[in-house]
């Protein structure tokens, strides 16, 4: 029996917040609370460095450990969720979050805490993508919220992630430059705001049922759609490059541009955050627009965006100007949001409702590997240099966005679910 999105399984006490259109907030908000928890370490990073004196090769571990949390929470849940339903996975992910932050504020007893912290938040945000991305498009159409258009829970999915971490980003960098206790209260603030959402995640209605035959686990981890040309060489194409303007523009262009910041070097880090995710979360109601069903001009606009600013990363680099620093977060958040919302709308016309999670965390974890790009530049300097590099980087973007711009109107599926025509054999 197949599992999928029922809306005549819809439980009667749910019914009434359903018909307001107003289920989807309680989801968005579990979202947002999830990504506050992943990035709010990001500009912490400097803190640790200069206070606790952990070396260079440690930080990079404490880096790492998030993905090894993330990347498998972000299949695991959505195989689970896609067989047994959206809620107890997202109050798994809410919890582990919770977690994330308790773990963290331990982090004066040494890098044991800080590591679990920091699996346990990967865990949080891979999951809450995974499920909540697919639970908000779920409750963004019919029966649940008939006002809404068709890209809208692409829309509050990408604005959920890039304003939590937004936000994150700037309550913990900010108590780290300035404010008391700057190891311990930007994660209790996180739990004080977190909690309530282990109770408010119960509130919204579930979507997906589980079928009166139990599929074994390796059937359930089995994504057909994942062989889907358009999402092989389109999504995943330009999945990478989305969060690698992310490692670039708040990871590790503060530490390019460390000498002209100075002990100011926190409150830049966090000002490229935030000014990174806030451009990614104002040009969204654009990308919707510019986003297409039968092409792949989303995503085309996004990767020449993202050339755009590296290009001006590079004259950051070479001009050592924080303010050019600034314009190029501008330019990268810009096309992070183009290219998260294409990138999901993409997924969610693929995807079956059967795969809908699954397809989703995927994309996700491919969309990760570009946090690594940071180390691997940092790894080969020396012997090369970093415009050397920086302008390597650049040619595989172009190179890129011409293999997306080969398969343009190709390969698109006959409608919003139908994975199975487009195969790759």
């Amino acid at each position: 029996m197949t599992v999928g999105a029922r809306d005549a399984d819809v439980d009667p006490a749910t019914t009434a917040t359903a018909s307001r259109g107003r289920a989807w907030l309680l989801v968005f908000g579990t979202l947002f609370v999830c990504a506050w928890s992943g990035n709010q370490f990001s500009p912490m990073l400097l803190l640790y460095r200069d206070t606790a004196h952990y070396s260079a090769a440690t930080v990079t571990l404490f880096l790492g450990i998030y993905v090894a949390g993330l990347a498998p929470a972000l299949v695991i849940a959505g195989a689970v969720s896609d067989h047994g339903g959206r809620r107890g996975p997202m109050s798994c992910a809410v919890l582990f979050g919770v977690a994330a932050s308790a773990l963290l504020a331990l982090g004066e007893l040494g890098s044991l805490p800080i590591c679990l912290g920091r699996l346990f938040a990967g865990m949080s945000v891979g999951t809450a993508m995974a499920v909540g991305t697919s639970w908000l498009k779920e409750l963004s159409q019919g029966r649940f919220d008939p006002s809404a258009d068709a890209g809208a829970g692409a829309r509050r999915a990408s604005l959920a992630f890039t304003l939590g971490s937004a936000l994150g980003a700037l309550v913990a960098g900010s108590i780290a430059q300035w404010g008391p206790v700057p190891e311990e209260l930007p994660y209790l603030i996180h739990i004080v705001v977190a909690v309530p959402f282990l109770l408010l995640v119960r509130r919204p209605p579930e979507t997906v049922f589980a079928g009166a035959v139990r599929q074994p686990l390796r059937a359930r981890m089995t994504v057909s759609s994942m062989r889907n040309r358009r999402f092989l060489r389109v999504v995943l194409v330009c999945g990478p490059w989305l969060f690698a303007a992310c490692a670039l523009s708040y990871g590790y262009l503060p530490v390019l541009l460390a000498d002209a910041t100075g002990g100011l070097g926190l409150a830049y880090a966090t000002l490229l955050s935030v000014v990174a995710l806030t451009s990614g979360a104002l040009v969204q109601p654009l990308a919707t627009r510019i986003d297409s069903p039968t092409s792949a001009r989303g995503i085309v606009v996004s990767m020449a965006t993202l050339a755009v600013g590296l290009v001006v990363m590079i004259a950051a680099v070479e001009t050592g100007q924080v303010v050019v620093g600034v314009a190029a977060a501008v330019v990268f958040g810009m096309g992070f949001g183009i290219g998260l919302v294409s990138g999901l709308r993409e997924v969610q016309r693929i995807a079956p409702a059967s795969d809908l999670a699954r397809l989703t965390g995927i994309f996700y974890a491919v969309a990760y590997l570009g946090f690594v790009i940071p180390t691997i530049l940092a790894a080969l300097t020396p012997p090369f240099t970093t415009l050397f590099l920086l302008g390597v980087l650049l040619a595989a973007l172009v190179v890129s966005t011409a293999v997306v711009v080969a398969s343009y109107r190709r390969h698109l599926p006959r409608n919003g679910a139908d994975a199975s025509s487009t195969l790759a054999g």
